[in-house]
């Protein structure tokens, strides 16, 4: 392996950077209003420490307005959290 070379499997595409398409002209504008890893929806604890932790605490809920992440409500758990969070994302897949 070379000093610069990405970790992990050889044969499969980095996610840390999203496709740009080279036939649009605002290719290079759409890149930048992408959130961090494509997460559009995020949940935080409200008290701090780890995702993980203490699923039976309040969740802060954020959602990607095109330039960075802004307060959409809470939820009362994480279950409630992760449902919110995968809600959106299966819109998303339906309608593409």
């Amino acid at each position: 392996m070379g000093k610069h070379s990405r970790p992990g499997p050889p044969n499969q595409p980095s996610r840390a950077v999203p496709r740009v398409d080279a036939g649009d002209p605002l290719a290079a504008y759409e890149k930048r209003r992408r959130p961090p890893l494509d997460v559009w929806r995020r949940h935080r604890p409200l008290y701090g420490g780890g995702g993980h932790l203490q699923p039976d605490t309040p969740r802060a809920l954020e959602e990607w307005n095109g330039f960075s992440y802004e307060p959409a409500g809470t939820a009362a758990n994480l279950a409630a959290a992760q449902r919110w969070v995968n809600e959106q994302t299966s819109a998303d897949e339906s309608a593409a």
